[in-house]
């Protein structure tokens, strides 16, 4: 940090730098080699690769500004011990004095965030100044910035939490020198007797960063888009927040489970669930109570959040565990499953009184309890009953649905790609879409189908994707706006469709009429079978 005019020669620097070689055997992917000095004294990078020719991995300062920020605002893609950082403030114009001054560089832009950590009972929050610089000369408007300096606040007294490096200041700098590679450095300012050999903790987490911060240059390089887009529907923040307090409330079920299945999955997979459903609702049927909600419990604030006006019905609730984890929480609801669980025996009466063995009848036309007025019906890897969720909710007049697909059925067989049709999606004029804007083997428009947020390559070809498709259109025919999310949760199988709005008039769409055809169509082939309930179905 010395080269930088901190004045502090009886500290120690480290330098990280990185140097991205592109192989001749290797056309494909670049190949990295890393370069430690420590005091000056080390190899060089032509020493140690003498084969490979140096390109340039971060063309320019914009790349590295790009890089940088990712950095500032996800400090949770590099560390699994910390949730995120929230900005308390940022400025260009006013910097704050305890910020480090840096001989031959211009302070530009500051952000001042807390670092939250994953486990609040274990790690500390953490307050940090991130201050960019720019080594160009001051008269020059626009300088680009090529410096980050990291200064964690710490109050006297108190230590630096595990998560964040043993340092006073730490730096990330783009090295620009002409007839020279560039190159990514880090340079660190610890305190006296920190060790900061090549097997020490801070010289590991120093290559990490140095990694994550190429990661990003290199996708602002190739102008990377990430596969899938989280918290479309419910803010990340609000969400992380309830989940650590739902976390904390519910965690001792994994050591009360009765299943075969992994308590630690299925315990914090429905935890997050139940937790993404308290906030979609909350946001979903605010108009329900105009003068806004009054916290009975400030303990638990959620007991008065808005809810769906019929209650839950928990769709093939399986273990129950989602179910009771809402009924717990204030939630009016059920569970139905065409057996019951061991699992059911260990929850409170409370929830035993929610849980209910019931074969579903698609061609049966008695009303249901089950299925009450505004009911928000819940869909969590239901199977077979899958595709009925949308159907049901627009024949009962439900206040909307979730659906978190998991194996593939259609109405009365296993969903094929080959056999079973998608529902038709109004498009444009056919004549004036460019065939490249049309998806190859379901003939939608792809504007349609990335507006799912389907992950993967991109290219929607494989047998998920397909299913999730015609869920979608299924949809759409039943009168729904189609809305989508991939959920925070322990699971591969994460991406959930929602209903929660009605499609008007003008759509084109008789949801009703479509739905109540699909029921017919059923009746007609003949071939769904309702299951029978399994064991000692009264008993439930």
């Amino acid at each position: 940090m010395s080269q930088m005019g901190i004045a502090n020669p009886g500290l120690i620097l480290i330098e990280l730098s990185r140097v991205l070689c592109w192989s001749a055997e290797h056309s494909q992917k670049p190949r990295l080699a890393f370069l430690y000095r420590a005091n000056g004294c080390g190899s060089t990078e032509t020493d140690v690769y003498p084969n490979y020719m140096k390109i340039l991995v971060v063309t320019n300062s914009l790349q590295f500004e790009t890089a940088a920020l990712q950095l500032v605002h996800h400090p949770e893609y590099n560390s699994t011990l910390i949730l995120r950082s929230d900005i308390i403030a940022e400025s260009v114009d006013t910097l704050p004095s305890d910020t480090p001054d840096l001989h031959g560089f211009q302070k530009i832009r500051y952000i001042h965030r807390k670092l939250l950590p994953r486990r609040p009972g274990r790690d500390s929050e953490l307050e940090q100044y991130c201050t960019f610089y720019s080594s160009s000369s001051p008269e020059i408007t626009n300088a680009p910035l090529d410096t980050l300096v990291l200064t964690p606040i710490v109050t006297p007294g108190t230590s630096l939490p595990y998560y964040h490096p043993t340092v006073i200041h730490l730096a990330f700098r783009y090295i620009c020198s002409p007839g020279l590679p560039s190159s990514l450095r880090i340079e660190v300012l610890p305190p006296p007797e920190t060790p900061s050999d090549p097997n020490s903790r801070l010289y590991r987490t120093c290559l990490a960063l140095l990694e994550t911060l190429h990661r990003y240059g290199w996708g602002a390089l190739t102008s990377y888009k990430k596969r899938v887009a989280h918290d479309c529907l419910v803010p990340r923040e609000e969400y992380q927040d309830l989940y650590l307090v739902m976390r904390e409330r519910h965690k001792h079920l994994v050591g009360t489970w009765k299943e075969v299945t992994d308590p630690l999955k299925h315990v914090f997979e429905d935890i997050g669930i139940a937790t993404f459903l308290m906030l979609f609702w909350r946001a979903s049927y605010r108009h329900l109570d105009p003068t806004g909600p009054v916290a009975r419990d400030p303990d638990r604030p959620w007991t008065s959040w808005p809810r769906p006006p019929g209650g839950f019905l928990d769709f093939g609730c399986g273990n129950g565990l989602l179910t009771h984890i809402l009924t717990s929480e204030g939630y009016q609801g059920a569970g139905i499953d065409v057996r019951a669980r061991l699992s059911w025996a260990q929850y409170p009466e409370a929830t035993q009184a929610r849980l209910h063995v019931h074969a579903f009848d698609p061609t049966s036309v008695k009303p249901s309890s089950f299925f009450p007025q505004d009911v928000f019906i819940i869909g969590n890897h239901a199977d077979e009953l899958t595709p009925w969720i949308p159907v049901l909710a627009t024949i009962h007049k439900a206040a909307g649905y979730i659906s978190i697909p998991c194996c593939a059925w259609s109405f009365d067989a296993k969903f094929e790609r080959s056999s079973t049709p998608m529902f038709p999606v109004p498009v444009r004029d056919p004549n004036s879409v460019p065939v490249d804007d049309i998806h190859n083997e379901t003939g939608l428009e792809l504007k349609f189908i990335e507006s799912l947020n389907l992950g993967g390559d991109g290219s929607h070809t494989s047998s998920y994707s397909m299913y999730r498709i015609w869920l979608s259109t299924l949809s759409l025919h039943c009168g729904w706006e189609v809305e989508s999310e991939t959920l925070r949760i322990p699971s591969t199988r994460n991406w959930a469709i929602a209903g929660r709005k009605r499609l008007s008039s003008e759509s084109g769409y008789d949801g009703l009429a479509n739905a109540q055809a699909i029921v017919e169509g059923v009746i007609t082939r003949g071939v769904f079978k309702t299951r029978k309930p399994e064991g000692r179905a009264g008993d439930h």
